[in-house]
């Protein structure tokens, strides 16, 4: 793979790609454009006779953060492979990996529990792998900036999925992120703040939109439902009437218009219990759509129809 586009001597296109011997030529000048190319395709060359039918790979697997060591540490033999040895050769490899164990940095030592914690947490909300490798990244910056001392490590990794969830906009809240650490959401929302302030993270307002599809499929509503909710949610944001309040409440009361509309009958509190909201924040949502964006007059149509 190569990113030169044409010849800077002649400005022909007319190259030829060498993989054997990593080069570029222009076959117009005959510059050699590039002469040490990167081949970033995998590696399959055998190195053993008896394996040859079965290609070995030596690539390995990619850098990643939701490991403390970012999956490039060595480990000092394995189990299996010690009780192959001698007994003296076997003690002196345990003594081995026992100090390798023993000497690690305060940091190592935090980050193997911490992306543990991470770990469970992401797997409960079944969150995607990009979400929990920006999580990880998140957390590791904290602790190499000392933003975790005086902080519990559990809120500290609530912090950073839930910047993570809103980067990447996966709709989570703070009481599920609650739920699943055993953190109180007032905690989380503080050090989440905290770590986003420091590390000069840039997050965006969440969008009302986003929890529309996960609340819905939660009620067991309609498609159509579903779009007149996006429909009422882009009026309120045209009439300002989002700005202020939180979005899991706007986006519940929204689907809970649209359900009435559709006739697919939710009551509040069913509606309250999903969004993780109150019955009131429902019903002041919900009398706020239906003044300022005219929808009475759609209902009462509505329910006249149903009358005859």
């Amino acid at each position: 793979m190569y990113y030169i586009k044409k010849c800077p001597e002649c400005s022909g296109i007319n190259l030829f790609v060498n993989r054997e011997k990593g080069e570029v030529i222009c076959k117009d000048c005959g510059l050699v454009v590039e002469d040490k190319m990167v081949e970033f395709g995998q590696e399959w060359r055998e190195f053993e006779d008896d394996r040859r039918s079965d290609r070995v790979r030596r690539t390995g697997q990619p850098m990643t953060y939701t490991q403390f060591d970012q999956g490039l540490g060595t480990e000092v033999g394995q189990k299996a492979d010690l009780f192959a040895l001698g007994s003296k050769d076997r003690n002196k490899f345990f003594r081995l990996r026992k100090w390798q164990y023993r000497i690690s940095t305060a940091i190592e030592r935090n980050l193997k529990l911490a992306l543990a914690e991470l770990k469970r947490v992401s797997s409960y909300l079944k969150l995607p792998k990009s979400v929990e490798e920006e999580a990880a990244m998140i957390y590791t910056q904290a602790v190499q900036r000392g933003l975790v001392r005086g902080r519990s490590m559990e809120s500290v990794v609530s912090g950073a999925l839930y910047a993570a969830c809103r980067r990447h906009e996966v709709p989570r809240t703070l009481d599920e992120l609650s739920e699943a650490s055993g953190i109180e959401k007032k905690e989380i929302g503080r050090t989440y703040r905290f770590v986003t302030r420091e590390l000069g993270i840039t997050i965006l307002p969440s969008n009302p939109a986003d929890y529309i599809a996960r609340f819905a499929s939660s009620l067991k509503l309609t498609a159509e439902t579903q779009s007149k909710a996006v429909e009422i949610l882009e009026e309120a944001q045209h009439a300002e009437l989002t700005s202020g309040r939180g979005p899991t409440g706007i986006a519940a009361a929204s689907l809970y218009v649209s359900a009435l509309i559709h006739g697919e009958k939710r009551t509040q509190r069913e509606v309250a219990d999903v969004a993780g909201v109150t019955e009131v924040t429902i019903r002041n949502r919900y009398k706020e759509l239906l003044e300022k964006l005219d929808l009475d007059r759609e209902l009462k149509k509505i329910k006249k129809k149903i009358g005859k």
